[in-house]
């Protein structure tokens, strides 16, 4: 990074990456809660907080030889991630393939394609999001990753994922300090949970958010959801309940209407699982003091899902 007339030039589009805005909500809030500020991840390259992942896992697995100049790249994707990979791969010159399901949003395959990754579609059961789902993507990349000699991501287990979220934490904490009554955050691999709460105070509420079709962290049954990125059906190998003082779940139908209203009422424009953050962040704000301040994450921009229920107009339903 080095600075032009007009401010501080990245050398590649990677150097955007980060240090998103955080603005209050106004309009969907109670009148005596506490405040909720919301980190606007949506303002990363792709739309995304999976670029910060991305880039980290690439970036440390080139540093470290586990990726060659090069060679291909591979992992499975509920979305996101796999457009945010896709992107750090097309900026450092590694083929991409992503495995992903047409439980995704036309947009997020179309956009990852767009960046020149090779997409692997599998199907779903009516666009549900299951456990049975996301095993088969996980052992399609697996298959790929070994019979085209590449670097499988493997972001479930891979710590260079978690590793990716501590600059989140960073930015939160640096721009708040110690004022941060509660974190809410929905679970999906759980490295972005986990990789903020490492640089939050030490008496800061971590809230974990899953769906409530599928609450599997609560010690509930696996079930289908529309929740896109998050609630994987079982417990994510980098789950770690102590870090956690509680469990929020929240429905599909309730994450796309606060998405919804988030839109028009406060003109943020994110996916649902940003509309499950907010519900939840909710939820803790009125169980809090009104002097007090609940952050939560945009988790990515609604652009992404303008093809699904969330923002079809009722004439297109």
């Amino acid at each position: 990074m080095y600075t032009g007339p007009m401010g501080p030039l990245g050398r590649t589009v990677l150097d955007t990456i980060g240090n998103t805005p955080m603005l209050e909500l106004r309009r969907v809030t109670g009148p005596n809660s506490a405040r909720i500020l919301i980190k606007l991840e949506s303002s990363n390259p792709t739309g995304s907080k999976k670029d910060r992942m991305a880039r980290e896992s690439i970036e440390a697995a080139r540093r470290d030889g586990r990726l060659r100049p090069g060679q291909p790249v591979v992992d499975y994707s509920g979305g996101s991630t796999g457009t945010s990979l896709a992107l750090v791969c097309a900026a450092l010159g590694h083929p991409c393939t992503i495995v992903v399901t047409d439980a995704a949003s036309e947009e997020k395959r179309r956009h990852m394609a767009a960046y020149g990754a090779h997409v692997v579609m599998l199907f779903s059961d009516g666009g549900r999001i299951t456990r049975e789902l996301i095993l088969a993507t996980i052992e399609r990349a697996k298959e790929i990753a070994a019979s085209e000699d590449a670097f499988w991501v493997d972001q479930l287990n891979n710590p260079d994922a978690t590793r990716g979220y501590h600059s989140l934490g960073i930015e939160i904490r640096g721009a708040l300090g110690d004022r941060i009554a509660a974190y809410v955050d929905c679970v999906g691999t759980a490295h972005g949970l986990l990789g903020v709460v490492e640089a939050l105070p030490d008496r800061t509420q971590i809230v974990a958010v899953e769906p409530a079709e599928s609450p599997v962290l609560s010690g509930g049954r696996s079930g289908g959801h529309r929740i896109e990125g998050v609630g994987l059906g079982f417990v994510p190998p980098a789950w770690d309940a102590s870090a956690v003082d509680a469990i929020e779940a929240v429905s599909s139908a309730e994450a796309q209407a606060m998405a919804r209203r988030l839109a028009a009422e406060e003109g943020i424009f994110a996916g649902t699982s940003t509309g499950a953050n907010v519900l939840a962040a909710m939820r803790i704000a009125e169980r809090l003091d009104a002097d007090e301040t609940v952050v939560t994450i945009a988790v990515d921009s609604g652009i992404k899902y303008l093809s699904t229920e969330v923002f079809r107009s009722p004439l297109e339903q």
